[in-house]
Formats: C-alpha cells, sequence, structure tokens
C-alpha cells in the first residue's frame, strides 16, 4: 500500500513575511514556524528559548483555590491523604511527583496504583475501598478521574472528598469532586490546555506552594519527573509544555533522581539524553512495569532514594521490558499470519483481530503496529 503523504498547507503569506522581518529570517524558516503556530516574536522567543517566567499562574486553572485548601486542611486536620493515579507513565510519574511532594510536607500519605488487569483503567472501586478501609478522607486522582462520576458518588458514599487531577477531555457530566482540576473541562480559563496528567499534577504542587511559603526552586526537582510524562505521553511539546519539557530534561542531565538515574543506566545512554530517549528507552521501561505486572513497581523506583534498592527495581522493570517486547513480538507475528491467511481479512477496510491468551498490556502496542503496516483501523 502506497503512503500519502499530507502536508501542511503554507502559512499566511503576510504573516510569515512580517515574521522573517521581525526576527531577521529567511521566509522559508519564517513559513515552518508560521505552521507550527508561532506566529509572533514573543511566540518565536518563547519556543527557541524557554523560561520558567512563561509558566502560568496555577491560580488561573479552575478549581485550583478550593484543591489547595482542601490539602492544607487536611494535613492540619491529620487526616490520611491517598494519592491515586494511572499505571502508565503520566499516571506513575504524577504518583511518584505528588507522593514525594506531600511526604515533604506531612506523614500520613500513601499511594495507590490500579491493576490494568483487576482493575483496568482509572479509578476504580477497589481503589476506594482501599482508601476507605485504610482511612484516607482525600483522594487525589491523577491523570484520571475526570469521567469517574459514579466512583466520585461511591468515594463521597464513603466519606472520601476527591480532588480530580486530569487532562483529558471530560464527558457530559463532571463528576461532582471537591475539585476537578482539567484545563479541558467547561469553564475553565487556564491558557493553556495541553498539559499532561503529570503536568496537571505540578501546578497544583506549584500552587500549594505558593500559598504556603515554599520557593520554587524547591519544587523545580520534580521537573524530571514531568519531562518523563511529557515526552512518554506525546502531548504536544509547545507552550508551557516545551518550558516544563526543556528544563526537565536539564535536571534529568544534571541530576536525576535516584530511580530515573538507574532506568538510565539500564537502559544505556551514555550521552546527553533527548526527547526522543525519552520516548524510546525510558518511558518503555517504565510502562513496562504496568503492561507486564503492576505499575506501583514504577512508582516504587521514581520514589526511592535509596541507590541498592532503585537498581535491584530497575533491573527488575527492564526485565518487564524484555518480556513485553517479546511478547509483542510474538503476538504481532501470530497478528499478520491471521490476517494474511484470512482472505477476508487481507483487503478488509478494518482489521479486527481476538485471541483470548493474548497479553491484555501490550494488544495495544500491537495494534500500532498493524495500522503502520496495514493503514486501517485495528481493533
Amino acid at each position: 500500500m502506497d503512503k500519502r503523504w499530507v502536508i501542511k498547507e503554507k502559512g499566511d503569506t503576510a504573516v510569515v513575511r512580517q515574521l522573517a522581518g521581525a526576527l531577521k529570517i529567511s521566509e522559508a524558516l519564517a513559513n515552518l514556524m508560521v505552521q507550527r503556530n508561532i506566529t509572533t516574536p514573543e511566540e518565536a522567543l518563547a519556543f527557541f528559548e524557554p523560561d520558567l517566567g512563561y509558566l502560568h499562574d496555577p491560580f488561573m486553572m479552575k478549581d485550583m483555590n478550593i484543591a489547595v485548601e482542601r490539602i492544607s486542611t487536611a494535613i492540619k486536620k491529620n487526616e490520611k491523604i491517598l494519592v491515586y493515579g494511572d499505571y502508565d507513565v503520566d499516571g506513575t510519574t504524577a504518583v511518584a511527583l505528588m507522593y514525594s511532594f506531600l511526604k515533604e510536607q506531612y506523614s500520613s500519605v500513601e499511594y495507590y496504583i490500579p491493576d490494568r488487569y483487576k482493575e483496568g483503567y482509572g479509578v476504580s472501586f477497589l481503589g476506594i475501598d482501599f482508601a476507605f478501609q485504610n482511612n484516607c478522607k482525600v483522594m487525589i486522582t491523577l491523570d484520571c478521574g475526570i469521567k469517574a462520576v459514579e466512583k466520585v458518588k461511591y468515594a463521597r458514599s464513603k466519606g472520601i472528598d476527591v480532588i480530580v487531577c486530569d487532562h483529558h477531555y471530560p464527558g457530559e457530566e463532571i463528576p461532582k469532586a471537591v475539585a476537578v482540576l482539567d484545563p479541558k473541562q467547561p469553564g475553565c480559563n487556564y491558557p493553556y490546555k495541553e498539559l499532561s496528567g503529570c503536568g496537571v499534577g505540578f501546578k497544583l504542587v506549584h500552587a500549594y506552594s505558593r500559598v504556603h511559603g515554599i520557593p520554587f526552586g524547591n519544587i523545580a526537582g520534580y521537573l524530571d519527573l514531568v519531562a518523563v510524562s511529557i515526552a512518554s505521553d506525546i502531548v504536544p511539546l509547545t507552550g508551557e509544555n516545551r518550558v516544563l519539557a526543556y528544563f526537565g530534561l536539564k535536571q534529568l542531565n544534571e541530576a536525576p533522581r535516584t530511580g530515573l538515574k538507574e532506568i538510565i543506566r539500564e537502559a544505556e545512554v551514555c550521552r546527553a539524553l533527548t526527547v526522543e530517549d525519552v520516548v524510546f528507552k525510558i518511558g518503555p521501561r517504565i510502562n513496562a512495569a504496568g503492561r507486564m505486572e503492576a505499575g506501583s513497581k514504577a512508582v516504587e523506583l521514581l520514589i526511592s532514594s535509596d541507590a541498592r534498592l532503585a537498581t535491584g527495581i530497575s533491573k527488575e522493570i527492564n526485565n518487564f521490558n524484555i518480556e513485553r517486547r517479546n511478547v509483542d513480538r510474538s503476538i504481532t507475528t501470530e497478528a499478520m499470519r491471521m490476517i494474511s491467511e484470512d482472505q477476508r481479512t487481507v483487503n478488509a477496510k478494518t482489521t479486527v483481530l481476538f485471541n483470548p491468551t493474548w497479553k491484555k498490556g501490550v494488544i495495544g502496542i500491537v495494534a500500532s503496529r498493524l495500522i503502520e503496516t496495514y493503514y486501517r483501523p485495528t481493533v
């Protein structure tokens, strides 16, 4: 099958010429920038020279003041807080960030990552039961929760206040949580809509720090986690994401946290890390824990400050990644054989395949490979 290239339309001629003149660059380069929606000298400066000063005020996000107030009250009243997140890279980095930060302020904090195979994606009833059984009064959901209307209702019935931190589009109904932080929700005027789940979590940490007089320098060390989430979740490298990724990548190269340092060593990256390295070498290793066994292993590694413990966990996670690659390869080969041997699927408009023995945590990757091969929707 021939590839069909999708060529972006040229930028508006007047805007291109104006930008080229202002920056004293060629119109060809200015056109590339306009095609990336960079249309002013100020936007160009922010793109090429990221600065922490370009970060938006976290309190511009809807419900941010309520979320900070509820966490502050929980700490003041000595209420236990549960940090809950998805099992992928964005979720586990977000949990590691929030848990580590809160632990520096307060001891009564736990975290929970749902089991992909037993609980599925997002907030689970089992997770809420865990919070209730462990006497947690506040539950912070990261990279999930924006569609968990019934789960949040269930948590409320158990006396648990939920703070949702998500970056996905909401459904028709917003959960009746004590606070919902999601730049994509209706009525949220936060100027940048493309944050990762970990990025939304970082904005909450930033807001709490401002209220309680914690210097930004004290939380800047978490940007390595934010950078890993941005690269691995494939959110746009524009606006705030570009700033957070730039300084997070700097942190990864100069002073990564213990767990990430061990993953980098296992990945055998012996030069300055790039975003591409994070996407193809760091992210898949963190993801492998949730795909093959338990995402909580990834959090355990990311929050560890013990080099010996981190070394052991990173080796275990690296083995998960090797297993994931082998299973991926095996299922892909079998899926392609199934297509080639069934004339109905060879020339079909879509691909639908099933095998009850295929591992749930890997079939999404296999489906992506089949799309790359056959250029059609695949289930």
